[in-house]
């Protein structure tokens, strides 16, 4: 059993990690590795929410490149996210965990309303909450959403699962010259503007303080080492 290091988390899923090899939608057994490593930190006794991105199904940005509207495709966006929850909260359930899906578009037939002291309650009595639709608003990334719920929940920690094992110096994939931080303050990610997060969500969590580790949720298990400082990640936290 897990020594539960932390009261409480927030785990940031892009969509593009839901989809395992394939090219685009679903991996379900990759998404069922993902909701093992959420019940096994669930169970050692950290309260865990979630959000989850749409990239697999539907990014705004690059809608937007296509000639599409900016602020339409950036709700179209959000509903993938919504998709995303939906799959996700499926297959935590199917592995014994309770869970909500809060969606910051009401759509009451099929999730609840994102209200925070509603989110917090049901954190309280142990279910793993989903927050969906991103901010609610378009101009904004799911990153934004992940710190701005974060710190409305009150986190001790935000933990992105990404395809990479921390922030590195250039874009891995493309430079096998890349160089990975151990550790970075907010204002060096900002001032060498690596592309980790958006430059919102980072402003915002170094103003609230909000500690974050980047790490690849590809390896079954890493949220949990993270977790307990094993493994391998990139900590950016300011000092």
């Amino acid at each position: 059993m897990l020594e539960a290091k932390y009261k409480r988390v927030l785990l940031k899923l892009s969509g593009e990690a839901l989809m395992g090899d394939k090219k685009f939608g679903h991996d379900y057994t990759t998404i069922r590795n993902m909701a093992e490593d959420i019940k096994h930190v669930v169970e050692s006794g950290t309260e865990v929410c979630v959000v989850v991105g749409g990239g697999n199904i539907c990014r705004g940005n690059d809608a937007a490149l296509l000639g599409m509207e900016r602020a339409t495709a950036d709700y179209m966006g959000m509903l993938a996210t919504v998709i995303n929850a939906l799959a996700l909260q499926n297959i935590l359930e199917s592995v014994g965990l309770s869970t909500r899906v809060l969606s910051a578009i009401p759509m009451t037939s099929i999730c609840e309303p994102y209200i925070r002291r509603r989110a917090n309650r049901h954190i309280e009595k142990g279910r793993v909450v989903i927050f969906a639709a991103g901010t609610g608003n378009p101009f904004f990334t799911t990153d934004s959403a992940a710190v701005l719920r974060a710190i409305e929940m009150n986190c001790d920690l935000l933990l992105k699962g990404t395809q990479v094992d921390g922030v590195y110096n250039t874009d891995p994939v493309k430079d096998p010259n890349a160089v990975k931080y151990s550790n970075i303050t907010y204002t060096e990610v900002l001032k060498d503007n690596l592309l980790v997060m958006d430059m919102a969500a980072i402003a915002l969590a170094r103003e609230n303080n909000l500690p974050i580790k980047v790490f690849s949720i590809k390896e079954k298990g890493n949220f949990a080492k993270v977790l307990q400082s094993k493994g391998h990640y990139t900590k950016i936290q300011e000092g």
